[in-house]
């Protein structure tokens, strides 16, 4: 476990190129014990980075709070709350616009030059926040997900089969953290 964590809930992402290993582990007493995987998934196409920036196709390294869910489908059992998407949700990633890695909906209205569509299936027909970048600093990286596996690397999430991401989603509480080496 990585030095310093001591969350009660630790998915442990260990990546090698843009593949990863995903272990769900809980906190007993002073340690961590193995509750689900290991899962084999993906991180960024280009693997991860401790210096990520928006557009550069790797996953950020280091620990970040597991936010809530969204999806094409209702929420599949996740604590932390979940909203489903429809044609109008986007996630900016316009790092000159005031909305930069924030859930915003349609109509642009001059508010970003640029967003990810959320309705996008299968990837994100369940996808969780990943609390990185919520400083929201421009250039630093936005749209970190942890969503359905497509049989490749990400753009910078991490993404599992359907089956061990509801199994992990469903495991969760509050309080939980991601943490990608």
């Amino acid at each position: 476990m990585p030095s310093g964590v001591t969350a009660p809930q630790v998915v442990l992402v260990d990546s090698s190129g843009s593949s990863a290993t995903v272990r769900a582990c809980r906190r007993s007493g002073g340690r961590y014990l193995l509750d689900l995987g290991p899962y084999s998934g993906h991180v960024g196409r280009n693997g991860v980075s401790w210096s990520k920036r928006e557009g550069d196709l790797r996953t950020p390294a280091g620990t970040y709070p597991l936010r809530g869910g969204f999806g094409a489908r209702g929420n599949p059992g996740l604590a932390q709350g979940w909203f489903r998407v429809d044609s109008s949700d986007v996630w900016v990633d316009d790092s000159g616009s005031s909305l930069y890695n924030t859930h915003q909906r349609k109509p642009v209205n001059g508010r970003w030059d640029s967003a990810e569509d959320l309705l996008n299936t299968p990837a994100y027909t369940y996808a969780q926040v990943i609390g990185y970048n919520e400083s929201r600093t421009p250039g630093k990286g936005s749209a970190i997900f942890f969503h359905v596996d497509t049989g490749g690397g990400t753009a910078g999430c991490v993404s599992l089969p359907t089956s061990a991401l509801l199994a992990v989603l469903r495991w969760e509480r509050s309080g939980a953290v991601m943490s990608i080496r």
